[in-house]
């Protein structure tokens, strides 16, 4: 089990870790949910999401960090591996960000490429994954006409 002062004291040293630059315009700052969120796609109950940056116009640009998530999947992991996959995470997130900042998209497509692989090791139907990728095209497009 993890402890959750500990994994928000690990949160912050990873945060601590990055360049101040990379905290502009994250107005909505980092946050950290009880949630264990399953993707959409998941097809065994085993594909959580760890992290999400959101923009909104309303809320702002943020990162959620899912203490849940990391507690169903890491619960039992060393500190040193849970600090690892933590500043994974948060990495990943903010990449997220800064290319959110530049109009790029670079990681969505790995993630969906990491998606892909995730569902054939699944063997999901194809017309789910057909599914999969028309909910990605319409994200890319939400995001590309700003209002993601």
């Amino acid at each position: 089990m993890i402890d959750k002062d500990k994994f928000e004291q690990y949160l912050e040293e990873a945060a601590s870790e990055l360049p101040e630059e990379f905290f502009w315009d994250l107005n909505g700052g980092i946050s950290i949910s009880d949630e264990a969120p399953l993707h959409e796609a998941s097809v065994a109950d085993d594909y959580y999401i760890m992290g999400q940056y959101y923009h909104d116009p309303i809320l702002g640009r943020g990162i959620t960090i899912f203490y849940g998530s990391f507690e169903k999947v890491f619960g039992n992991a060393s500190d040193r591996f849970l600090r690892s996959e933590l500043k994974k995470t948060l990495r990943h997130e903010f990449r997220h960000h800064i290319e959110g900042l530049a109009g790029e998209d670079a990681l969505a497509v790995e993630d969906e490429e990491e998606l892909e692989e995730y569902l054939e090791d699944h063997q999901k139907p194809r017309s789910l994954k057909r599914r999969r990728r028309r909910l990605v095209r319409e994200k890319k497009r939400t995001f590309q006409n700003g209002d993601s």
